[in-house]
């Protein structure tokens, strides 16, 4: 069983957000509340659960810490030593799957910080923005010495900057590079992620070249800066059936619409209720447990408090209930009627 999306919805680029008049309410209301990651995990944590995650060749916990939620600049109240002590805190609580990328500024220091001396433990992903081939090696040279590791687990060509601004036919000369670096065991597995332009990356699926996609797959069907068009929400189904065929791993990105049912959606929908808002994380994870190809959630967690709850959400019952269903409805009525939403493209 797996869900398809069809209304339309809501989206706002991590960048343009932070021009909008609630970044600052959502900096300050997280800063002033002086949470902080340093806190043990728990004596018997909740275990993750597992499923196997395509040509790596080994079960994963389902859930993945996306290295975008580190940067100040994004919004992470925290000071660097509670970033680092906050990737420790994922691992500790079971996390091993750790995305990043050199584009998330500070993200990729912080974890090497943090994972340096776990490293053979975790499964290490970063990307390349470069359009151009010359620019492959030297890019994956630089995020080694960032990440303070001598290999990488996966790479992958980015969605944007990187495979938006580009033809599948270059696309595929990026793709070549990266094949060169895991002849040469760089890295392991060579992939790419897409937030919207589905038609692409289907094209690169169904090359047979690629061992691993991150997706945009969530219940609001948004991208990086885009809505989703039925269309595309199509496109995308297509590229999960077609990677599943082919025995790729899976990663679904933008399970939490980037905050949109998360973080922000309090800024997102003033007056909502608060008790329901909580609910709303572990409604958009459950919606997408539903299709069980997909190996990986790959989400951005600023505070341990998140990371807490997102694994309760994945340790406890995982049917997508008529609860879920009423609550995710019930709240994307309301955010699409927002301006945020009326102003953003349709792809």
């Amino acid at each position: 069983m797996h869900p398809s999306g069809k209304q339309s919805a809501e989206t706002i680029g991590r960048r343009d957000f932070l021009k909008t008049g609630v970044a600052a309410a959502v900096g300050s209301a997280a800063i002033g509340g002086g949470a902080s990651a340093a806190g043990e995990p728990p004596a018997n944590p909740p275990k993750i659960p597992t499923r196997p995650f395509g040509k790596i060749g080994r079960e994963l916990p389902l859930l993945g810490y996306g290295g975008a939620a580190l940067p100040k600049t994004w919004l992470n109240p925290l000071s660097h030593e509670e970033r680092v002590q906050l990737v420790r805190y994922a691992y500790d609580r079971g996390l091993r799957y750790f995305d990043t990328s050199p584009i998330y500024m500070e993200s990729e220091a912080i974890l090497g910080e943090a994972l340096k001396d776990r490293r053979r433990q975790v499964c290490l992903v970063t990307k390349v923005e470069t359009t151009r081939p010359d620019g492959v090696r030297k890019s994956v040279e630089q995020s080694l010495k960032t990440l303070q590791t001598d290999y990488l687990d996966l790479i992958l060509i980015h969605g944007t900057p990187g495979l938006e601004q580009m033809t599948v036919e270059q696309a595929m000369k990026i793709h070549a590079e990266l094949v060169k670096l895991r002849d040469e065991k760089v890295t392991r597995f060579v992939g790419f992620s897409a937030h919207s332009y589905f038609d692409k990356a289907l094209a690169l699926i169904s090359s047979g070249g690629f061992d691993h996609c991150m997706l945009a797959y969530g219940y609001l069907p948004r991208g990086y800066n885009q809505v989703h068009s039925a269309r595309m929400i199509e496109l995308r189904n297509a590229c999960v059936a077609k990677a599943h065929e082919l025995g790729m791993g899976i990663a679904a990105m933008k399970v939490i619409g980037a905050g949109m049912l998360g973080a922000w959606s309090e800024y997102m929908v003033p007056g909502f209720d608060k008790q329901r808002l909580r609910r709303l994380p572990a409604a958009a994870i459950r919606w997408v447990l539903q299709d069980e190809r997909i190996g990986m959630l790959t989400i951005g967690m600023r505070l341990k408090e998140e990371i807490d709850a997102n694994i309760k959400a994945l340790s406890g019952p995982t049917a997508y209930t008529l609860e879920d269903r009423a609550l995710l409805a019930g709240f994307s009525a309301r955010l699409y009627d927002t301006d945020h939403v009326k102003k953003l493209r349709i792809d």
